[in-house]
């Protein structure tokens, strides 16, 4: 018998495919933007060339400035551009930075987005926006943070190094992985957390041996489409909530920071969400999905120690310490003793505690 559950599909339109970035002058005209503000990286104006071209000339400014975790200081700089170019929408085309700063931007003007995302990130799919200030990363939710629509062309993923594809696919992997055990759990969202995993789980060590491989290409998009739905449809728990931790805390890289303790914040999990458990191992062809996912990190190359990304080892206590203040929910309690523990297994690197 299936279980009582509510099922939300958030208004959003989504074009998926190859070369897609084509009918990116249509999806404007549809959200009747005429005079966009983009916000692009310079590695993104290098390759793209021409944006006002790219839009249908509906381009009036780009901004370059975005950076990870959002922090609020670099949104009022690129406030102060929306005001003097008074832009009627918002293109965002880039990784979870991009897409962050974009959702930013709405949050404080109610104008149209349209991301191209060229990471697994998954934030264009959610109406949730994490922003920075002196060092605590804070989130929010609103309408007025999803974006209305976004464009998935595989080939703007093509220019991510095989070990960034990697990296951003584990940050991918643990949306849906956190999904098959949240409190507003359903049975659509695990089947798409299921087939998410699976997906990324084959198709990233493909990317690495072959990374023009349009096929692998394809597939780890698709999944990572999958994850960003279920962050955006149910609740995340301890992972999320540790990532956004000690990456505000010690800026650190937040793919890398989701990629490292994901492993470990399965293991702490591990005998109060069985099911979701069993569904994660099978998605990955393992006995146990918490080996599995960091032996996963090991078949990629990926970073397995916070210290290898620049958490100081003196920072366990304090990250530990925020991080049972205001817990998101979790199917295990949240202890400062057991979190001071994982932190201090995945500073070091060693495998996760059975």
């Amino acid at each position: 018998m299936p279980q009582a559950f509510t099922y939300q599909v958030s208004p959003m339109r989504v074009v998926f495919g190859i070369g897609t970035i084509k009918s990116l002058p249509d999806e404007l005209d549809r959200l009747g933007v005429r005079r966009a503000l983009l916000l692009a990286t310079p590695r993104q104006q290098s390759q793209l060339g021409d944006l006002k071209r790219l839009t249908g000339v509906r381009s009036v400014g780009v901004f370059d400035g975005a950076v990870v975790h959002t922090p609020v200081a670099v949104t009022e700089r690129a406030m102060e551009l929306v005001r003097d170019l008074k832009p009627d929408g918002i293109v965002a085309i880039g990784a979870g930075a991009t897409t962050g700063l974009s959702k930013a931007i709405a949050l404080r003007t109610d104008l149209p987005q349209l991301i191209l995302p060229t990471s697994y990130a998954g934030s264009e799919m959610t109406p949730v926006l994490g922003q920075t200030r002196d060092g605590v990363k804070t989130t929010q939710s609103s309408p007025a943070i999803l974006p209305e629509a976004v464009i998935y062309d595989v080939n703007l993923t093509l220019s991510m190094s095989p070990q960034f594809s990697a990296i951003s696919g584990l940050n991918a992997i643990a949306h849906a992985v956190e999904a098959l055990y949240a409190r507003d759990g359903n049975p659509i969202t695990s089947l798409m957390a299921e087939e998410a995993i699976a997906r990324l789980a084959t198709s990233l060590p493909q990317i690495m041996a072959h990374p023009d491989d349009i096929g692998a290409r394809s597939d780890a998009l698709y999944g990572a489409w999958l994850c960003g739905v279920c962050l955006g449809t149910v609740g995340m728990a301890l992972h999320h909530k540790l990532c956004h931790t000690v990456g505000a805390l010690f800026d650190l890289p937040h793919a890398e920071t989701h990629a490292v303790l994901l492993p470990h914040t399965i293991a702490y999990n591990a005998a109060a969400a069985i099911e979701a458990m069993a569904r994660a191992s099978r998605a990955l062809g393992t006995a146990d999905a918490a080996e599995g996912l960091y032996e996963l990190c090991g078949r990629l190359n990926a970073p397995r120690s916070l210290s290898q990304i620049g958490m100081p080892e003196g920072g366990i206590e304090q990250a530990a310490v925020l991080a049972v203040k205001n817990p998101y929910w979790n199917p295990r309690p949240v202890e400062v003793k057991a979190i001071r523990g994982l932190l201090a297994r995945a500073w070091s690197g060693l495998p996760p505690a059975p």
